[in-house]
């Protein structure tokens, strides 16, 4: 920040096979500088978990500085299948914090969703203490046994608890009840 004003920043919306050299190495940057202790950022199996289709990116002068990820993916809820959005990768970086971009790149992510895909819902997996700031967003918290493919290769399942956040991005849809399989991994 300088005398009180946010910098110009930027956001862009990238299908993940036109990300450029430079971009995977700001990516990888982001991601490294905050999960270190997960090894090095992959693009293509993002610390075990699934990769993106689509990558929505902050930059501040040139430099990646936030990032949300989605892939699309048909799962099963119950006995029905649905298109989603499954996101990943919500981070802003440390001096980047406080500025709302975690809330602009959810509101692009969104757009995005109805733009270029045609799912149902977005759909991710977090912690505790960020689901505050995910209904901020507009996502509704659900509650349901879920499987997947945990980062290791093997088959996990969750049962209710930890949080689900959804957000229903076609018009009038409802999350069905049941158990959820993911069908691969999480994001």
């Amino acid at each position: 920040m300088e005398c009180g004003r946010v910098k110009h920043h930027s956001i862009e919306v990238l299908a993940h096979q036109d990300l450029t050299e430079a971009d995977l190495c700001g990516l990888r940057q982001l991601f490294d500088n905050e999960y270190q202790e997960f090894g090095e950022w992959d693009p293509h199996l993002p610390y075990g978990y699934a990769p993106h289709d689509v990558h929505i990116m902050a930059r501040i002068e040139g430099r990646v500085v936030g990032h949300v990820g989605w892939g699309r993916r048909e799962i099963t809820v119950g006995t029905e299948t649905l298109a989603i959005a499954g996101v990943g990768g919500v981070l802003v970086s440390a001096d980047a914090r406080g500025m709302r971009f975690g809330s602009e790149l959810m509101s692009w992510a969104a757009q995005s969703m109805r733009d270029r895909s045609r799912v149902a819902f977005g759909y991710l997996g977090c912690r505790e203490q960020v689901v505050p700031f995910y209904e901020s967003c507009g996502w509704t918290r659900i509650r349901a046994c879920e499987r997947s493919v945990g980062c290791e290769g093997e088959p996990v399942v969750q049962e209710p608890g930890p949080p689900i956040p959804v957000l229903s991005v076609a018009p009038l849809e409802m999350w069905p009840d049941g158990d959820i399989d993911l069908r691969g991994r999480a994001w």
